[in-house]
């Protein structure tokens, strides 16, 4: 079977002037191309952790990671960045976006590291799928907080990545924007990529085929979205 997203074992240590926090310990956690998986928890119980983690940002202290058949962690630095612009895109709840960037140039950001031919013409296409066209030349601050989660939305489909890591990404948005944000994760699935979504949202997790839980960096469920009745504060 292939494999978009394989964690085994992965544990992530910090350690700071009160003694060592072990944030994620021994989560093994694995998506093939077309799942779309929910991450649920109370705060600090290691979501954030393991979604930088899976997306080769943050360097596990035990585990492996391995996306599309291949472990990021053992590239050097220059060649897990641009393996992380071929293969995973971001979707966070504070956008991260370059301020003094246009819109257009924000979502050509990816590309830097990847040079492909024809990525304007991508660009302009996801642009034109979120509504996005009239602000193409506008910079960041000059835009609603919906359309800076499209624009960072655009952004990480731009190299059609075969994983999308999504941390909160409804957080920030009303209704109808956390729709089409969801909307677009959903279809990327259905598409054949694979999704990993943190959220505290009980309507944004029920967008996810499954829903994990975790407690005390540890996975305590792992179960079908239709079956999960409960909700996550």
């Amino acid at each position: 079977m292939s494999v978009g997203l394989d964690i085994q074992n992965l544990g992530k240590v910090y350690h700071g002037s009160n003694g060592a926090v072990h944030a994620v310990e021994g989560v093994s956690l694995t998506l093939a191309p077309g799942d779309f998986v929910g991450v649920q928890g109370p705060s600090g119980c290691g979501k954030t952790t393991l979604l930088l983690a899976a997306g080769a940002l943050l360097q596990p202290s035990a585990g492996q990671v391995t996306v599309a058949g291949q472990n990021p962690y053992a590239l050097t630095p220059e060649e897990r960045a641009k393996f992380r612009a071929a293969n995973i895109g971001f979707v966070f709840q504070q956008f991260h976006l370059v301020p003094y960037l246009s819109v257009l140039d924000n979502v050509l950001a990816p590309s830097l590291a990847l040079l492909q031919p024809g990525v304007e013409q991508r660009a302009r296409e996801l642009l034109a799928q979120f509504g996005l066209e009239p602000r193409a030349h506008h910079v960041p601050a000059e835009l609603s907080t919906g359309e800076r989660q499209r624009t960072a939305l655009a952004r990480a489909l731009l190299n059609r990545p075969k994983l999308l890591l999504a941390d909160e990404p409804t957080g920030n948005l009303d209704r109808d924007n956390a729709q089409v944000v969801l909307g677009a994760l959903a279809d990327f699935a259905q598409g054949g990529g694979a999704v990993l979504l943190v959220t505290h949202d009980a309507v944004a997790a029920q967008c996810a085929q499954r829903i994990v839980r975790m407690k005390e960096g540890r996975l305590v469920m792992d179960g079908s979205a239709a079956s999960d009745g409960s909700s996550n504060a």
